[in-house]
């Protein structure tokens, strides 16, 4: 579903520190007032109408805590839920449940926030051929799951991190010396350290654009802080010799018109950075 990562914390490491950072030396509260023996009941109910994300993250969360809980999980992953809706009943020591209830919200919330702020973008520019991408603008190591919700609301993964992809960006291209130097570089090092990855560069401009369809050896042409109308014009340039990426500017009041160009993608920071997260809340049932 999204893009393996190294260098980093895997899914269940991750889990496991959030668990210990909230939890500490112990649930005081549930310790203080609930039997170590009592078993019950819990739903988890959407409070909005979204998209929902997050639900083997949840399963996996209460099995790290308890693996005896019963987890049954009534809608796909992606799915489009209603206010009111329960996507999951769980089943077990309440102790148990309580212990995992915080830490599995937080995930599945911010994941369905994003997922639901994908969709509306996805929907915006259905029929033109666009893909929407997301960024790196995420939560530090919460990537994976940011990412993963992006895909549940329809979205594409961009490159997941530095590693994946050499993307030259205005930094790179000022500091090589420019378009022409920057993209002979990336080339030669690929070369030299025998890489495989695609190459994607970032332009201001017409002439800058002229200068990669010139040069080649790249996969990507970002078009950053393009209007419209200057947007089909370098799309209409390029004609589809390298794939196409808009990005810069764009919102979802005025995506339909950057997706109407032709250009192949359009990337969005929004969807990880500016998203509302989903209301969803835990409750004991029994």
């Amino acid at each position: 579903m999204v893009h393996s990562f190294s260098n980093a914390l895997s899914i269940s490491e991750f889990l496991k520190y959030a668990l210990s950072e909230d939890q500490g030396d112990g649930d005081h509260t549930s310790l203080a007032t609930i039997p170590p023996d009592l078993t019950g009941s819990a739903v988890v109910k959407v409070k909005e109408d979204g998209i929902i994300s997050g639900l083997v993250i949840a399963d996996q969360v209460l099995n790290l805590v308890d693996q005896t809980i019963v987890v049954k999980v009534n809608v796909a992953e992606g799915a489009e839920v209603r206010n009111g809706q329960i996507v999951i009943n769980i089943q077990g020591n309440i102790r148990s449940i309580l212990r995992a209830e915080r830490v599995l919200l937080n995930c599945m919330q911010r994941m369905s926030g994003i997922a639901s702020l994908t969709r509306k973008y996805v929907d915006a520019v259905a029929g033109t051929g666009a893909k929407i991408l997301d960024t790196r603008k995420t939560t530090p190591n919460f990537r994976i799951f940011e990412k993963w919700a992006v895909t549940a609301g329809g979205g594409t993964n961009h490159r997941f991190g530095l590693y994946d992809m050499i993307l030259i960006k205005d930094n790179h291209v000022d500091a090589a010396g420019g378009i022409v130097n920057a993209i002979n570089k990336a080339n030669i090092y690929l070369q030299e350290t025998n890489r495989s990855l695609p190459i994607e560069i970032e332009t201001r401009n017409l002439e800058e654009v002229k200068q990669v369809i010139e040069t080649g050896k790249v996969q990507r042409i970002m078009l950053d802080n393009f209007k419209p109308e200057l947007l089909k014009e370098a799309v209409k340039l390029i004609s589809n010799k390298i794939i196409t990426e808009a990005s810069g500017g764009i919102v979802l009041e005025n995506i339909r018109q950057y997706a109407e160009t032709g250009v192949n993608y359009i990337s969005v920071g929004a969807l990880t950075h500016s998203y509302k997260s989903l209301d969803i809340s835990m409750k004991l049932t029994g």
